[in-house]
Order: C-alpha cells, then sequence, then structure tokens
C-alpha cells in the first residue's frame, strides 16, 4: 500500500555583510549523510525482556555513565531513562554492541572507512538515539562535509539505497573575533528554541547570540517541501508536489570591518569598549574587546576551549557595548548640567571650587579631583576643567529626583532600542529606587556623588554614545546595526527632548575647550587630530580611597583590576 509523506526542504539561511559587501557570517556548502530507518535491534518487546539481563552482562555500571549514553529524545530513551537507577554503572562499546546489527555496523564501518576523521562510536549512538518504530525517516549521522571530503567518495555512497547523501550548509564567521559581539552565532536548536518557532525545529539551527538571534526569523528563511507518495517498504514511487524554499534574506550592516579590525589591534593586551556612532544611530563600528571566534561554537566547543573563555578574567562573554554597565564618571557631566537647568538652576551662575566641599556639620571632604581647586568656576571652565565642586554645589539644588528625570529623557539609564538581544538598561537612581532596592532613605552625599556619575549611577558604552548625539543633534537616536534587510532600510526613529539651546550652547563650547584648550582634560590626546573634535574625558573609581589619604597612587602603579574606568565621548 502506497502512502503520502511530506520531507521539508531547508532554506539556505542569509548572509550577513559589512556596509562594503564583506562577509561577517556566510554559509559553507558541503553533504550530510542520512542512515535508512529501523536497522538497529532496539524494539520495546525487545529491550523490555532483556532489561533483566543488564545488570549480569554489565556487572561494572556507572549511572552517570548511563544517562550520558541514553540522553535519547525517543521513546527508547525515555524508557531506558526509567530504570536507569537500578544500575550502579555501564560500559558504553557494551552496551552499544547489545542493540547494533550486523547491518548497521557494516554500514557505518564504510563511512569511517571513507572519513578516518569520524568516530565510529558517535555515530552508532547518534543513530540509535533517534531509530524507533515510529519514524521512517532517514537519521542524519553525520551532519556536514566539506565538497573536498565528499567529492572521492561520493560515487560510492550513493549507490548504497539505506544511505542518503544531501546537500548541506554550515555556518562561518568569516572574520572570526572581530565582530563577535554584533553578529553572534548559530547554534543547535533545543526544545525551547523549538517551542518558540516551528520551523526551527525542522531547520536544526537558530541563532544563539547578537543579530543571528534577533533577525533569526529573517535569515533563515522559509522552508520548502516535497509532497512524495512511497511504498510500504519506505521506496519513493512519485514525487506529487514540491515547493521550493525561500533563503538568501541577507543583512547588511552599517559596520566598516575595516575600522572594527583596526580598534580591535588598538585594544590588543587590554580590556574595553568602543562605539563609533554617527548622529542618525548608524552604528559603524562597535568593539567589545576581548572577544571569541563564534566559529567555535557552530559545531559544538569543545570542553578546553570552553574553560579557556569561561576562567578569562576579562570576560570576553560580556558584550560590554550594550550588556556591560559602569559610573559614567564625568562624561555625565554635560546632561547634568542641563538637567539643573530643567530644575530651575542657573548653569551660568558660577560656583567657588577650594577642592572639597562639606555637609552640614559633617567633616567628611567632598573632593574635587583637583586638590588645590579650580576658583571661581562658570559652566564651560566646568566642563573643560571637569570641576566637581561646581557639580556638587548645584545638584544640592536641583535634587536628586530632577536629576534622574532628565538624565533618563536623554538617553541614559535606559535601554536604548538597539537591534541587538540582551541589553541592560542600567541605574539612574532617584529617592524611589533606592526605597525600593535597599528599604532605605536616599541621603545629601549620595546627591553629591552622583552629580559627578559616581554612586548609584551604571550607564552602557552605547547609551554614552546615543546621549552625545543628543547633545550634538537635540535629537536622541535609535541605534541600529542593520542598514538593509533583504535590500529593504528600516525606517530610522528619533526621539526630542526641550532644552535650553543657549545652555546647550555653552556646554558645547566646553566639550570644544575639552580637546582644544590649554587646560582641556583631552587636549594632550584629540588637539593635534586632522580634524576638529569635541569630547569628554572621565574616570569612574573601582575602589574607594579613604579620607586620609593625600596623595593617591597613579593609575600605572595600581593593581591592573583596581585601576578607574577611563571614559571618553
Amino acid at each position: 500500500m502506497n502512502i503520502e509523506r511530506k520531507y521539508y526542504i531547508k532554506p539556505v539561511r542569509g548572509e550577513i555583510l559589512d556596509r562594503h559587501g564583506k562577509l561577517l557570517a556566510v554559509n559553507d556548502i558541503g553533504f550530510s549523510i542520512k542512515v535508512a530507518p529501523h536497522m538497529s535491534q532496539h524494539r520495546f518487546e525487545k529491550l523490555d525482556k532483556t532489561i533483566e539481563h543488564v545488570i549480569k552482562t554489565f556487572p561494572d555500571i556507572n549511572q552517570t555513565k548511563l544517562r550520558k549514553v541514553m540522553r535519547y529524545q525517543n521513546e527508547f530513551g525515555k524508557r531506558f531513562k526509567r530504570i536507569a537507577t537500578r544500575f550502579p554503572d555501564i560500559n558504553q562499546s557494551k552496551l552499544l554492541q547489545r542493540y547494533i546489527t550486523k547491518d548497521l555496523d557494516r554500514l557505518v564501518k564504510s563511512i569511517v572507512k571513507e572519513f578516518p576523521d569520524l568516530e565510529e562510536e558517535k555515530l552508532l549512538l547518534k543513530y540509535i538515539s533517534k531509530d524507533s518504530s515510529y519514524n521512517h525517516r532517514f537519521i542524519p549521522i553525520v551532519d556536514f562535509l566539506s565538497y573536498d571530503e565528499m567529492i572521492g567518495a561520493y560515487p560510492k555512497l550513493t549507490i548504497n539505497k539505506l544511505l542518503k547523501i544531501e546537500s548541506e550548509t554550515k555556518r562561518k564567521y568569516p572574520a572570526g573575533p572581530l565582530a563577535t559581539h554584533i553578529v553572534g552565532y548559530v547554534g543547535r536548536s533545543n526544545a525551547k528554541d523549538n517551542a518558540k518557532d516551528p520551523v526551527v525545529e525542522k531547520v536544526g539551527v537558530v541563532g544563539k547570540t547578537g543579530l543571528e538571534r534577533q533577525y533569526n526569523k529573517v535569515l533563515q528563511g522559509k522552508l520548502g517541501y516535497r509532497l512524495v507518495k512511497v511504498s510500504a517498504t519506505n521506496k519513493e514511487v512519485a514525487e506529487l508536489e514540491k515547493v521550493e524554499p525561500k533563503d538568501d534574506q541577507n543583512l547588511v550592516l552599517n559596520i566598516d570591518l575595516g575600522l572594527q579590525k583596526r580598534i580591535n589591534e588598538l585594544f590588543v593586551g587590554q580590556s574595553g569598549v568602543a562605539v563609533v556612532m554617527d548622529v542618525n544611530g548608524d552604528i559603524i563600528s562597535a568593539v567589545s574587546y576581548p572577544s571569541y571566534d563564534p566559529n567555535l561554537f557552530v559545531g559544538g566547543i569543545s570542553s578546553k576551549d570552553w574553560k579557556a573563555l569561561i576562567n578569562n578574567w576579562d570576560h570576553p562573554f560580556t558584550n560590554k557595548i550594550i550588556g556591560g554597565v559602569y559610573p559614567p564618571g564625568s562624561t555625565i557631566k554635560m546632561g547634568m548640567a542641563l538637567a539643573f537647568a530643567n530644575a530651575g538652576v542657573s548653569p551660568e551662575q558660577t560656583e567657588y571650587c577650594k577642592g572639597y566641599i562639606t555637609l552640614g556639620k559633617s567633616k567628611h571632604k567632598f573632593r574635587c579631583w583637583s586638590r588645590h581647586g579650580h576658583g571661581t568656576v562658570g559652566l564651560r571652565k566646568a566642563i573643560r576643567e571637569s570641576c566637581d565642586v561646581y557639580f556638587y554645589s548645584k545638584s544640592l539644588k536641583a535634587g536628586i529626583n530632577n536629576m534622574a528625570k532628565a538624565l533618563k529623557q536623554m538617553g541614559l539609564g535606559v535601554k536604548t532600542g538597539v537591534d541587538l538581544p540582551r541589553e541592560k538598561s542600567g541605574i539612574i537612581p532617584d529617592k524611589a529606587w533606592k526605597m525600593k532596592r535597599y528599604k532605605q532613605s536616599w541621603y545629601m552625599g549620595e546627591t553629591v556623588i552622583s552629580s559627578i556619575g559616581q554612586g548609584y549611577n551604571l550607564v552602557s558604552p552605547l547609551q554614552l554614545a546615543r546621549h552625545t548625539a543628543f547633545l550634538a543633534t537635540q535629537k536622541l537616536p535609535t541605534p541600529r546595526f542593520v542598514n538593509k534587510i533583504a535590500g529593504k532600510e528600516p525606517e530610522k526613529k528619533f526621539e526630542t527632548y526641550q532644552i535650553n539651546e543657549h545652555y546647550l550652547k555653552t556646554i558645547r563650547l566646553g566639550m570644544y575647550d575639552v580637546c582644544n584648550s590649554a587646560r582641556g582634560t583631552a587636549k594632550r590626546y584629540m588637539s593635534n587630530l586632522p580634524i576638529v573634535v569635541a569630547g569628554k574625558t572621565g574616570t569612574s573609581q573601582v575602589v574607594s580611597i579613604p579620607q586620609n589619604v593625600k596623595v593617591r597612587m597613579k593609575e600605572h602603579e595600581m593593581d591592573y583590576y583596581t585601576r578607574s574606568h577611563a571614559w571618553l565621548t
């Protein structure tokens, strides 16, 4: 009796390219090997009869090994798991032999003969784990072999009716670690992935991180299928219908791979992050360093490589661009000055800096970074020389709630909406936040240190880049890595926030002074560039400095992991 059966045709996953067409994620073309079903002898009736003999057959039994061998997703595996607790030990090779037929053994040996790098035992385990009474489809035992590997063996294998050689693709990342935190990588789909999208289960791989995850539905395309008529012996009799898959849904990014490479080179031996973003939100480069090679994960990472990555103190897995949040230090001061203005506190009214302030009767000194002070300070000078006391004094007049509200509206302490998964929002604290988090009241001293980007403040580098774009244009862009999706440009989005333009002009002049004036905190590094720039430096302490310390250690004299975070925007 003939029956109809539908075989799905997997689409080719779309490529990811940089702004100049350089490949960041591509597909290697190769082959998979599948074996006809029902060639193992683990039918349930046989299994039930042999269970009682297992203990006698395998006197040296280990439950951990048993679970490793029997980690199956079919009925056989579930049945065997139920009796796992009865076995203290088991020998994997002996157990395999009990369920391997001579035909299956010969077939697998013929494959290994052609491809010596393949492990016979692993192929057998893979087959047995998928073989069941209810499965009538050929079972994949080799996921991918390259064209060069297969070409010599292809004529021999294709004449065997128990084998199917099918075209297959494997994801490849030509740029290696240069853009891992942006592009991400794919891996084998799991039950959770399959439940979210039925197409994923049939494709077998899914984006795990980065743009591969964010745009998985776009990149994976749509399934095709063949509707065929098969005989009782599982032989195809006729093809009734064929629908081709829809694939090649490519992503073209705003990223410049050449710039990405150069910034990675500058970070060698260090740990850090750099974001280069156009004021319209297009991200030209974003580097989180150190990184890792995503190709390690495509076929399953080795234990050695995994341990090396997770034991790295510089956290290569952390996407510092959007998932790392840090005290912004003095880079918050421009936004803070605008927050003062919105709270009705004039940024132009001068303050006197003698090197510190005290609060009330307390002897605790909130020090300026310049121990000798800056004298009389207005807004432009406060930005140029990064005077802390100026911001201490203004913050006490504005209040933490007004400061926090304005800073969030200017893009700090909130998610940017970037097209990457797992973005962190960071923290811009206010009284309600502290009460909810710590069940404590807010103190004036916390307002003081918040005004210079210390305390509870945490922002991501991408938030700061977005905030700086706002200072330049008065528009808050939504950052975007993707320039084109399947040839179409996504809409650019902006938010607006009303600020005092007079104060903003003064702030911009202060940022110009930072990079070009004799007393600018970044003049040494920025004044000799071939273009005119404006910016702001910032440092945030990792460890507290006691009040009685008069001369702080130089950064290069400190242990690497206790040095301050350094910012430039």
